[in-house]
């Protein structure tokens, strides 16, 4: 995302086909679904610029940009109560109510960790990527927590 966020702010993108483009430009390949919720997920506004022209823009709202430039989450360093394993799948405990914002930031910032988590109210199931120890996966959500 952090890679949208720098077109959107260097070029005039009136459309996700440009998006598109300008990301393939720079080696990233995306599917319509993924830029979809990408745009989503940084609440870009078209506004239109004084020529009349449509531009994606990007909010300035903290909590985004923290997540986007990969710095700690307020979320998940208040939410999370216990982190404890079985085997190798971790189970996060959270506040009640906060386990799905908290699934989402470890989806997006363990990208090499975690193949996948599945999130209900307050316990989060954390699936790790073959060949990710015990150890290794401890680490990463012990840095989210932090």
């Amino acid at each position: 995302m952090r890679v949208i966020v720098q077109i959107l702010n260097a070029q005039v993108i009136s459309n996700q086909e440009q998006l598109t483009r300008a990301l393939s430009q720079q080696g990233i390949e995306v599917t319509q679904a993924t830029l979809s919720r990408d745009l989503r997920d940084l609440r870009a506004e078209k506004k239109v610029m004084d020529n009349g022209v449509m531009k994606y823009t990007i909010p300035t709202n903290p909590k985004i940009e923290r997540r986007v430039l990969g710095m700690d989450s307020e979320i998940a360093r208040l939410s999370i109560r216990s982190v404890d394993f079985c085997g190798q799948f971790a189970v996060v405990k959270t506040k009640p109510g906060f386990a799905n914002a908290v699934a989402y930031d470890i989806d997006d910032r363990g990208q090499d960790y975690v193949l996948g988590t599945v999130a209900g109210d307050d316990t989060i199931l954390v699936i790790p990527r073959e060949g990710i120890s015990k150890d290794m996966l401890r680490e990463f959500l012990r840095a989210v927590k932090l």
